[in-house]
């Protein structure tokens, strides 16, 4: 999820979410609860779970670094290309001080550690038309056909087709609905996928998605035949956003099937409660899906991220498997009793790793395996274009508990 901020257009006043968490709060207000701080405490109580995430290294990127005219921030996804060793990462700049784009980099992980990353080349998103997408500065009047004006938040690569999938949170105030769409190399639009109506924007505005909490989250299943899109938040008629002591609505991830382009089965997911109250009460804060990434053919991590403003961030990493939930996609509404969401079980509460810093981790993907045949799994945060933030590299050994 991105944030506006203050070099970026000045649209219309809209509700606060986490979009406006440091220019509602101000420095003053937040202080040592801005996620720079120490990780909180314990996310809240869970059945404990073998260690299974090792940290191996932290690394950054500068704030506002320059690199072939643009600015590197706004770091929403990530993924590995196990063939040439290097990284992708996109920006969820929309177009509002570069033209979109994602980055090619290298970036060092080993069993001794995590390197600075390299960023090698910037690449624009470009639009059906070939050219690169507009920023919001050209978005229309209200009730005006609007451009295509994009919010990238997660990219996945195909090594089968030599392809990248992104996402586009799409634009709720604006009418724009989130979107998948698949790349060449060097950005040029292939298609958009199909979407199931529920998960479009409409006129109707008791239905549908919440703003920012569209397509956060994009996993590639190991035979790539399908991708699973996560929503952020629940579906406005699914059920309201969680609070301290009380779940929300569930959250919808739907599976797409590439060879057809179109959707094919569905679950929901229902994130934690708050763990902590906001300060002031009533404050800004939430807690929904950032990413989410395959393990194997069904199962798969979910990672979740809470703000609470005058407090801070807490991120914790679930695993499911999605055969253990029932099929959502002909639900217009989620309703009680009427479907079985995925069942979790915690990998990783972030507050108990050793991080020194806890950001706004929205990317999260598989790195090169280590010698000793585990896995290596690679977060990256959004810093929002914020000073107050950074972008930060966070590189675990795997330990699956099930090869055990």
């Amino acid at each position: 999820m991105s944030t506006d901020n203050a070099s970026s257009p000045s649209p219309a006043p809209q509700p606060l979410r986490r979009r406006q968490w440091l220019q509602w709060a101000g420095v003053a207000t937040l202080g040592a609860a801005l996620p720079g701080c120490a990780p909180l405490g314990p996310r809240q109580p869970h059945t404990p779970s073998p260690r299974q995430l090792r940290l191996l290294g932290e690394s950054r990127i500068p704030y506002r670094h320059p690199f072939q005219d643009t600015t590197v921030g706004g770091l929403s996804g990530l993924d590995y290309h196990p063939g040439t060793g290097q990284w992708i990462a996109i920006s969820d700049d929309r177009s509002d001080r570069q033209a979109a784009r994602f980055y090619t980099l290298n970036l060092d992980v080993s069993a001794q550690g995590l390197g600075d990353p390299q960023l090698l080349r910037s690449t624009p998103l470009l639009a059906a038309n070939g050219l690169p997408y507009p920023g919001r500065q050209h978005s229309a009047a209200p009730g005006q056909p609007q451009p295509d004006i994009p919010d990238p938040e997660a990219i996945r690569y195909r090594a089968g087709t030599g392809t990248l999938l992104w996402t586009s949170e799409g634009d709720v105030r604006l009418g724009l609905s989130p979107a998948l769409r698949e790349i060449s190399l060097d950005g040029r639009h292939l298609r958009d996928f199909t979407l199931p109506d529920m998960l479009r924007v409409g006129s109707d505005p008791a239905r549908g998605p919440r703003k920012n909490q569209c397509f956060e989250g994009l996993a590639l299943t190991p035979n790539e035949s399908h991708a699973w899109v996560a929503m952020e938040g629940p579906l406005l008629q699914d059920g309201p956003e969680p609070r301290v002591g009380q779940v929300g609505g569930p959250v919808r991830l739907t599976r797409f099937d590439l060879r057809s382009g179109r959707a094919d089965r569905q679950i929901a997911y229902v994130p934690d409660a708050l763990p902590h109250q906001p300060i002031p009460p009533g404050a800004p804060a939430d807690n929904g899906l950032s990413e989410i990434l395959m393990l194997n053919a069904h199962e798969m991590l979910v990672l979740e991220r809470a703000y609470m403003s005058g407090v801070g961030l807490s991120l914790a990493l679930y695993r499911i498997d999605t055969r253990q939930a029932s099929d959502t996609l002909n639900q217009a509404t989620l309703q009680a009793g009427r479907f079985e969401p995925a069942r979790k079980t915690l990998v990783a509460d972030f507050s108990q790793l050793g991080i020194s810093r806890l950001d706004n981790t929205e990317g999260m993907c598989w790195g090169p395996t280590l010698p000793n045949g585990h896995r290596t799994l690679v977060f990256v945060s959004d810093d929002n274009f914020n000073p107050l933030q950074i972008t930060q590299f966070l590189a675990f050994e795997y330990l699956d508990p099930s090869l055990t």
